[in-house]
């Protein structure tokens, strides 16, 4: 089980801290270039698999965002977005490449951003094409002419390409005969070989290689292409009429052949506006579309393509026959001012349809059912085709009685297959123009938003003609989506009415199935009513007891807009109703919280309509703990099997309830279902940003754990936060945004530093209260850097049996630089600063070397120091330039007796030149930072509490 565990309470003033973040990679990159000014380029071979990660620092934990940016042209960040850690993009393509931006944000300074470029590399197969010359195109095609063979491949990066002749390589200059270029307007696309004036050696086999010189291993490709004299660009026929005109559901068709062509063209088939129907099969160059319809009309193309000359190209059309929508038309005798029909006076009839093809349509008139012929009193003509296409007239020029009757007016079309349009037009005494009313009842219509509704104008005349509805007030489109509906009935019937639907709408006559005189028209009012809307629709307040709420519901629209009722309630009892007039809000305040007034409040409003509801939840809830991710090295204990864990955090808006009493700790290792709980006590109160640091014992190496904290007040549970924790190597980075190492040697694996194995004693890590009772006096340090008794510093114990001259050698763990741009004079500066205690008669040296990756041989010396220098703590600063990774050493050497004593502590790393120091080190007392300002943690109070607890 877990061990008693020690509790320690940071309170920390300057914890919250703005986002920082860095792009590491782990996929199957094929190398990482540092390119202008440490631009990161990732090159990918397209298919294999983009792992990106962006570690971030900050408090609280910041949201990570990747976005991507297509190039550098638009820098706007796109939709697609990925809200975690890793990017993970298997089968990467090459649209995928580009800048990929990481961006943190926690609410503090302005977000971190840092982005990467993304090259992804592929190589397509190659083509060749072959031209000849133009205006030499004779019947032999090939015979004294001049070739040009042409190379192309898409790829990243650019293609180098080479020729071939059989097995030969060509070169430029290596044969008088052929010329090898890239066209100047083409950058590097291709690359062509000029056969001029053939002769007998050039017919042969040509290959092209393409190659990008085997980056990310992508193998070269290869193409053949064999010139002969028999080499000629395609040619093609149709064996099909243009156009074609058919009956719907008829099978069709359409036949291309090669005519000519070496080597031999391939032939497809395109569909001039858009893609080939489903139906269609493709056999060769035959097309075939089983049951075609009027949508399958339209311009139907042959291409051959044999990649010599220009592709050949044949089309025809087809059209499928087609009749549809007949309509007429009453026009009365335009020489008089009434729209009536008379005897004695004039009245024409007209038929119209659509048609296809139009030149097929012909009409017939009939009376009564006996065929109509064209005589000096019935005229019957055909309108221009351009004012108003398939219109057919019958004229009557001086209306008798007997011409009462029913004329029929039928139309078809001369290829047959296709049924007729007949349409029967009534002329008789009760034939009268058209009139619009709205009954009384129906205008101004009131409604509720959601309902069904019907506009009604009533027509009278007869026929009845076609009525239109449109928006009388504005321009805007109807329901339906278009700014006209037509309606036979003269009912506009709308379904799911909106409040947007409010407003007058116009119905009026057409000319169609009517008279072709001057529409009437009438208007319709119509008000949609619907309930309040209103803010907050739900809102959560969290406060403790005893304290006092205040809730406020608002109306943003309503209609009608007065007068509203409001009703207060908590769960189903009502607390307060009321009406509004003026005003357009109302508010609920609880004086004093206690345990019966939690819970949800709801404040309806409420119009003929319906209501709108405002919710608010009213809770003790205590916010989420935020865990601090940051935390300098976490692991400690670093034992064999098991390892510690410094679990660090912050508890959101402690002050905003009832104190915290306590946290439940669950740990659970990772992909297991239960967990362990146990309760922190917490004694007094949290304050705001206040770090908490609670260690976690005995974890089982390598194992990942998830941890859950819940903090707990009297009113019950908080808001859980759940990290995972894990165990990570012992490689301490030092980059542009880890800017800052610190050790103070507090921890059980005193920050990674180690013992040299070649030394002939070790460095001893103790604190003033735990030394031995018989230390020797008149040496060593009283107390820790900071002044404290408890604090740990390390120190070379000098008493028997060490003897003068002995080391005893502490090495610090790997530090990493930051990648140094490649083009900048200096490597990356670092002050390096420590505190050291030399007091006594008898010391001897301290020593501090610096050593480089790669050079573990040698050891730069950077500071050294020898003899008594009193009982007090000092300082050191040393400017350190490193250009790769690094270690410190500090080296103690014993001196000629027991009182010699030497003690190190507080050891920092920090980015930038060290600051001038104004005051004497050992006066200062804010902790360990010297005077450098630029430094985020400030523990200001240490207190230690022991729990004892088991799991």
């Amino acid at each position: 089980g877990m061990r008693a565990t020690m509790l320690t309470w940071f309170l920390s003033l300057g914890l919250a801290a703005p986002p920082t973040v860095r792009i590491v990679h782990s996929g199957l990159a094929c190398n990482i270039e540092e390119e202008r000014y440490s631009e990161r380029v990732y090159t990918i071979r397209e298919g294999e698999t983009l792992e990106l990660t962006c570690l971030v620092t900050g408090h609280p934990r910041p949201q990570i965002r990747w976005t991507k940016t297509a190039g550098s042209a638009s820098d706007r960040f796109q939709d697609s977005s990925v809200f975690n850690e890793t990017l993970r993009i298997s089968n990467i393509q090459r649209h995928q490449g580009g800048r990929y931006y990481c961006k943190a944000e926690n609410g503090l300074g302005s977000p971190a951003i840092k982005s990467i470029r993304v090259d992804v590399y592929y190589l397509d197969d190659p083509i060749v094409t072959v031209h000849q010359s133009i205006g030499e195109a004779k019947e032999q095609f090939y015979y004294e002419r001049t070739v040009f063979l042409r190379c192309v491949a898409n790829s990243n990066p650019p293609v180098r390409y080479s020729w071939r002749r059989g097995q030969e390589v060509l070169l430029q200059g290596s044969d008088k005969g052929v010329e090898i270029y890239e066209p100047f307007f083409t950058q590097g696309e291709t690359k062509i070989l000029k056969l001029k004036n053939l002769r007998p050696q050039d017919y042969a086999n040509y290959s092209c290689i393409a190659s990008v010189r085997n980056v990310c291993s992508i193998p070269d490709k290869m193409v053949s292409f064999r010139l002969s004299n028999k080499t000629a660009s395609p040619s093609i026929k149709l064996l099909v009429d243009d156009p074609i005109v058919v009956n719907p559901g008829e099978a069709i068709t359409l036949v291309c052949v090669t005519t000519g062509g070496e080597p031999a063209p391939s032939l497809t088939w395109v569909r001039s506006a858009g893609i080939l129907p489903e139906k269609t099969v493709l056999n060769g160059g035959t097309l075939t579309i089983p049951a075609i319809t009027s949508e399958d009309a339209g311009t139907y193309s042959c291409i051959a393509n044999n990649n010599v000359g220009n592709p050949a190209k044949k089309s025809t059309n087809i059209i499928v026959r087609a009749l549809k929508k007949g309509r007429f038309w009453i026009t009365p005798d335009p020489y008089h001012k009434d729209d009536n029909i008379q005897i004695g006076r004039e009245v024409k009839i007209s038929c119209q349809v659509e048609a296809i093809p139009s030149e097929e349509l012909t009409f017939s008139w009939f009376k009564n059912g006996r065929p109509l012929r064209s005589s000096e009193r019935m005229v019957i003509t055909q309108t221009d085709p351009d004012v108003s296409p398939g219109t057919t007239n019958l004229d009557i020029i001086d209306l008798k009685f007997t011409d009462f009757g029913t004329y029929t007016c039928v139309a078809s079309l001369k290829g047959g297959g296709i049924s007729d349009i007949s349409i029967d037009v009534n002329i008789s005494s009760s034939t009268v123009p058209p009139n619009l009313t709205v009954p009384q009842e129906k205008s101004p219509l009131v409604t509720r938003e959601g309902d069904t509704i019907e506009l009604q104008c009533q027509v009278t005349g007869k026929p009845k003609p076609i009525i239109l509805w449109s928006r009388a007030d504005k321009e805007v489109a109807m329901p339906d989506g278009a700014m006209q509906t037509e309606s036979y009935d003269g009912i506009l019937r709308i379904v799911n009415v909106s409040r947007e639907m409010t407003g007058t709408y116009r119905c009026q006559t057409s000319q169609y199935n009517g008279f072709n005189v001057k529409p009437r028209e009438a208007l319709v009012q119509l008000i949609v009513q619907y309930p309040p809307a209103v803010e907050p629709t739900f809102l959560e307040i969290r406060q403790g007891q005893g304290r006092s709420i205040t809730m406020s519901c608002r109306v943003l629209r309503a209609y009608p807009t007065r007068v509203l009722t409001y009703e207060w309630r908590l769960g189903s009892k009502l607390l307060r109703t009321g009406q509004f007039d003026v005003q357009d809000s109302t508010e609920y305040t609880v004086s004093s919280l206690s345990r019966d007034s939690y819970g949800i409040y709801n404040c309806n409003i409420i119009n003929e309509a319906g209501a709108g509801r405002c919710s608010f939840l009213v809770t003790g809830k205590a916010y989420a703990p935020e865990f601090y991710y940051d935390t300098y090295n976490p692991l400690w204990q670093n034992r064999p099997r098991v390892y510690s864990y410094s679990l660090q955090w912050t508890q959101m808006n402690p002050n905003a309830v009832d104190r915290i009493l306590a946290y439940r700790l669950g740990i659970r290792q990772a992909g297991q279902q239960r967990w362990w709980e146990q309760e922190i006590t917490v004694n007094g109160n949290i304050q705001k940003g206040e770090l908490i640091t609670y260690n976690l014992t005995e974890l089982i190496k390598p194992e990942a754990y998830e941890v859950r904290l819940t903090p707990i007040t009297r009113f019950g549970e908080g808001d859980s936060t759940i990290r995972v924790i894990k165990y990570s190597g012992k490689k301490i980075f030092m980059s542009k945004e880890m800017r800052e190492f610190h050790c103070g040697f507090e921890d059980g694996n005193i920050c990674l530093f180690t013992q040299d194995d070649t030394d002939n004693f070790d460095w001893t890590k103790q604190s003033t209260a735990t030394r031995d009772t018989k230390y020797t006096p008149n040496t060593g340090p009283n107390a820790d850097r900071t002044g404290s008794k408890e604090g740990f510093y390390m120190y070379i114990e000098t008493s028997r049996p060490r003897l003068e001259g002995e080391k005893a050698r502490l090495v610090s763990p790997v530090f990493s630089v930051a990648p140094k741009n490649p083009y900048g004079a200096t490597n990356t500066a670092y002050c390096f600063s420590f505190y050291y205690h030399m007091y006594g008669q008898h010391i001897g040296s301290l020593n501090v070397y610096l050593r480089l990756k790669g050079q573990t041989a040698i050891e730069n010396p950077l500071w050294s120091s020898s003899g008594n220098k009193g009982q007090h703590w000092n300082q050191a600063r040393v400017n350190i330039n490193p250009p790769t990774s690094f270690q410190l050493i500090f080296e103690g050497i014993r001196g000629p007796g027991i009182e010699g004593d030497i003690a190190i502590d507080d050891v920092s790393i920090v980015e930038g030149e060290c600051m001038k120091s104004d005051q004497p080190a050992n006066n200062l007392r804010s902790g360990a930072v010297g005077t450098l300002a630029h430094i985020r943690l400030i523990p200001v109070i240490i207190l230690m509490s022991v729990l004892s607890h088991q799991r």
